[in-house]
C-alpha cells in the first residue's frame, strides 16, 4: 500500500480512482465494509482504490479546545489500513485554507481533477467543504455533472448500536471495552513504548510494564483483562489504568502485569501494545499494600480463568 502525504505525491500516471473521503478513526467494521467494496469495485474497473483521510484530524484545527482523543493515531491507522487490499492512502494535510474550500471546489479540484475519481463511496451522514455544507445528495449531483458515480452506505448497526467512531469512543471512555471490541471487529488497543514507573509493582505487588505517556484515547480508569504484545511476543495480562491511589501521591499511569512473565529485555524504543478484552473493576484506594496485593491475586485468578475458557472455546 502506497502512502501519499500530499496531493503532489500522487504520480501523474496513477490512473482513475475509486475513493472514499473520511477520518477513518478506529478503522472499524463499517470502515472495513466500505473499504472492501472500494477494493472490489476498483479491481473490476482497473482503477486504484484509495481512501482520502486527513492529517491532523479536522477537529484539532477547527475546534482545538474540544480535546479530541483518537481511537487510532495516524501510524496505527496506517498499520490497520495496510492490512487491507487498498492500493494507496492519501493523508491530506488539513489546514484552515482547506477548511474554507466550498463543496463544489473540493469536488472539482480535488476529487475530479487531482484524484480522477471514477467512484466515490461514502456513509449516509458524510459532509464536506466549508462549514460542512456539502452532503451526499450534493456530492451525487456533482458526480452527475463531473463524471463520477457516488455510492452511499446506510448506517451500520450491530445489536442495536451504531458502528461509528463517536460511539466507539464513548464506549472506550466509559470502560465498555468488550462492546467496543464488537463494533471495532477487534480488541481496542493502545500502542506505546515502556516508560519509567515508580517501582511499586516490582517492590510491593507484581512485576509490571509501565507505558510511557499516552496522549490519545485510553479506557476509563480501572483494571482490565488484556493481552500485551512486547515487541513480537504476546502475553496474557492484567492492566491497571489510573492514579494508583493506594500509594499516596497520585500520578496517572498505564501499567500491565504479564501473567506468563519471564525476563524480557526492554529498551526505550520497544513496542508495547495492550489489547483490552474485558473490564474487571474500578480502581480503588486500598487500606494497605497487603490488601492491594490480595486484590491483585483475585484479579489475576479471574483473568486466568477468562483465558482458560477462551482456549476451550477455540
Amino acid at each position: 500500500m502506497q502512502v501519499f502525504r500530499k496531493l503532489e505525491d500522487i504520480p501523474a500516471d496513477f490512473g482513475r480512482t475509486v475513493l472514499s473521503v473520511g477520518n477513518f478513526d478506529g478503522v472499524h467494521r463499517a470502515h472495513i465494509h466500505v473499504i472492501n467494496e472500494m477494493v472490489r469495485r476498483a479491481q473490476q474497473q482497473h482503477a486504484k482504490s484509495i481512501p482520502v483521510t486527513f492529517e491532523p484530524h479536522p477537529m484539532r484545527i477547527l475546534r482545538p479546545d474540544a480535546g479530541l482523543k483518537l481511537l487510532t493515531p495516524t501510524l496505527e491507522k496506517l498499520r490497520l489500513l495496510e492490512g487491507t487490499d487498498l492500493d494507496a492512502v492519501l493523508l491530506l494535510p488539513f489546514t484552515r485554507d482547506l477548511s474554507l474550500m466550498p463543496p463544489h471546489q473540493f469536488a472539482r479540484e480535488i476529487l475530479k481533477d487531482r484524484l480522477r475519481a471514477r467512484e466515490i463511496h461514502e456513509g449516509y451522514n458524510f459532509h464536506f467543504g466549508h462549514k460542512a455544507e456539502g452532503n451526499v445528495s450534493m456530492l451525487s449531483e456533482f458526480g452527475r455533472q463531473m463524471g463520477f458515480d457516488v455510492k452511499v452506505y446506510p448506517e451500520m448497526k450491530l445489536r442495536g448500536e451504531s458502528v461509528s467512531s463517536s460511539q466507539i469512543r464513548k464506549l472506550v471512555a466509559n470502560g465498555c471495552v468488550s462492546r467496543a471490541r464488537h463494533l471495532l471487529g477487534r480488541p481496542f488497543s493502545i500502542l506505546s513504548t515502556p516508560g519509567r514507573g515508580r517501582g511499586y509493582g516490582a517492590r510491593y505487588t507484581v512485576p509490571t510494564i509501565n507505558l510511557s505517556r499516552y496522549e490519545e484515547l485510553a479506557p476509563q480508569d480501572g483494571v482490565y483483562i488484556t493481552r500485551t504484545r512486547v515487541a513480537q511476543e504476546c502475553f496474557d495480562s492484567v492492566t491497571n489504568i489510573g492514579n494508583r491511589p493506594t500509594f499516596g501521591a497520585e500520578s496517572f499511569a498505564i501499567e500491565t502485569h504479564l501473567l506468563n512473565f519471564h525476563a524480557i529485555e526492554l529498551t526505550a524504543e520497544t513496542e508495547v501494545e495492550i489489547y483490552f478484552l474485558e473490564r474487571l473493576r474500578d480502581e480503588i484506594k486500598f487500606p494497605s499494600v497487603d490488601a492491594l496485593r490480595e486484590q491483585i491475586a483475585r484479579d489475576v485468578k479471574k483473568a486466568r480463568r477468562y483465558f482458560h475458557l477462551l482456549k476451550l472455546r477455540r
